[in-house]
């Protein structure tokens, strides 16, 4: 039974849910709709999340030519970058995939209902039916129906037709107009990502090089210069990067990876294109490598807005339809859980930076690298995300479940092809990066733990959109602050008595935690999987 909305279960109803993960396993490939839905966004997302950092790396290959003192540098201002884009994107930009998922699928649920209302009157006054036919745009009656339609009183049937659905200048031919979206997040979500970068460009300028002593690089060091240029200029592209990304968490909140893509891989062409212009043609070295960025970044801003313009009503009728406290409140558990997470990430390379300017450069050349391939698992977590929030929202916990369970199991098989792979390539293709042989020799040494990781790190990362879908942001914060308790202890010590190895074998036991973490919750059917704790059999599953 349910009582208040939680589960009420008895000893003979309950279920520990643990197994849930193996179910139709063999199915994992399925071609079947759920599986054609899910590679539909996840093909996309991941091409787009993968777009950037393979731009970063043949911008650590571009500017490891230059030396290990450069991409030393570089590598500790791309920790800071990352550092403090991560405590601001991340909760924004999932925040918004999922609200944005749960409005729109509200939307078209009271659009459905409405118009089934509005033929419902026309039937009965003995009026003609809106025009459905097996070619009917199902999805434009529904933006016609937004504007003037929200519930069956609204609007009369005959205003519907002559009015929502028929073009002004062309009414006679019954035309369908096209409708933007109101959707309140979006708006709420561009406008906050301007804000963040603005003040995130501010705070990054001015503090800079406090921020690269506090990393282990110290007024004496020859890191100092390359890495404050790179830092600085770095963030003046803060403002579109959060704005950009921003906009990407609405276009996959409307399950559309596309746009992101096509727009992410035209910014990093171009990025690609102007880097060795800037680098070696102009002279500008690692300040090239950082203008060249920067501008990709614009570019890809400035595309996303001109398609989200066409698509969504990006100026809400009032200040009142922004949704700033709804964010607040869930962006704060996101933030606690990212500064966990990336500060674990940040301190194993403040650590490295410490050990000299040779390790610093194998740990940012494999860092770029773990992080690059797993990523690509994070466009299973985008698929996962947004078909969760909507599964969620129409309460089809069914699907919710189905869709869980196979973008996990798909993103192990996934880390275990990444694991193949990123040990062959970084074994034979390390020389791409340095021509250092002390640096190469650091790099092969860590390739046991770099390809080791990628299964369990293709499932943390799948999980965080598995949990985010489900709206469970409070448990994500506070585990992961668990986690990275756990985690900097161990960096500190590792880090002493096993030096570079001990920093590698810290972020494995990070990883490891953080997939157990989120196995946790959905695995003991707790928070919004106590559903999962009920045979389907019973009647409580059905309600």
């Amino acid at each position: 039974m349910a009582e208040g909305g939680n589960v009420v279960c008895t000893e003979r109803k309950c279920k520990i849910p643990l197994f849930v993960f193996f179910e139709d396993i063999r199915h994992v490939f399925k071609f079947d709709d759920l599986g054609m839905e899910i590679l539909s966004i996840a093909f996309p997302a991941a091409l787009a999340l993968a777009a950037d950092p393979i731009a970063s790396l043949i911008d650590t290959a571009f500017i490891g030519h230059l030396g290990s003192v450069e991409i030393a540098a570089v590598g500790v201002s791309i920790a800071i970058f990352n550092q403090a884009s991560k405590v601001t994107i991340f909760p924004l930009v999932n925040i918004t995939t999922s609200f944005v998922a749960e409005e729109d699928t509200v939307r078209r649920i009271k659009e459905k209902a409405a118009i089934a209302d509005l033929e419902k009157g026309s039937e009965e006054k003995n009026d003609t039916k809106l025009p459905v036919t097996d070619d009917t745009d199902h999805e434009k009656l529904e933006k016609c129906a937004s504007t003037k339609v929200e519930t069956k009183e609204s609007a009369p049937a005959a205003e519907f037709k002559t009015t929502a659905c028929k073009s002004p200048d062309n009414q006679s031919k019954g035309k369908v107009k096209r409708v933007k979206r109101h959707i309140p997040s979006a708006s709420t979500a561009i406008l906050m990502g301007c804000i963040l970068g603005i003040l995130q460009t501010i705070f990054l300028i001015f503090l800079a090089k406090p921020i690269l002593s506090l990393m282990g690089v110290k007024s004496g060091s020859a890191m100092l210069s390359p890495a404050k240029k790179y830092l600085i200029l770095r963030a003046l592209g803060a403002p579109a990067v959060l704005l950009s990304l921003a906009m990407q968490g609405v276009f996959r909140g409307f399950k559309d990876t596309r746009t992101p893509l096509y727009a992410t891989v035209a910014g990093d062409l171009t990025n690609i294109v102007l880097d060795p212009i800037f680098i070696f043609v102009f002279r500008w070295g690692v300040s090239g490598a950082a203008i060249a960025h920067v501008l990709s970044q614009y570019l890809i801003s400035i595309i996303l807005l001109c398609k989200l313009m066409t698509e969504v009503e990006l100026l809400p009728p009032s200040a009142k339809d922004l949704q700033f406290s709804k964010f607040l409140k869930n962006g704060f558990w996101l933030l606690a859980r990212v500064i966990a997470v990336t500060f674990c990430v940040t301190l194993a390379a403040s650590l490295a930076a410490r050990l000299g300017t040779t390790p610093m450069a194998a740990f940012q050349v494999c860092l770029q690298i773990w992080l690059t391939s797993s990523l690509l698992a994070d466009g299973l977590a985008v698929a996962g995300q947004a078909i969760l929030a909507s599964s969620f929202a129409e309460k089809d916990y069914q699907k919710a479940k189905a869709a869980g369970v196979r973008v996990l199991q798909m993103g192990f098989v996934l880390g275990l092809g990444l694991a193949l792979v990123v040990g062959i390539g970084l074994y034979f293709g390390s020389g791409v990066f340095s021509k250092d042989k002390n640096v190469i020799r650091l790099i092969t040494i860590a390739i046991p733990f770099v390809a080791g990781t990628q299964p369990i790190n293709s499932l943390a990362f799948v999980l965080d959109g598995v949990n985010f879908g489900a709206n469970d942001f409070a448990y994500s914060a506070y585990s992961m602050v668990l986690v990275g308790a756990l985690t900097v202890t161990c960096e500190f010590v590792l880090s002493k008595s096993n030096g570079y190895i001990g920093i590698w074998i810290a972020l494995t036991i990070f990883m490891a935690l953080r997939t157990i973490a989120g196995l946790w919750r959905m695995g003991t059917g707790t928070g919004p999987w106590r559903f999962l704790r009920i045979p389907s059999s019973s009647p409580e599953a059905k309600s």
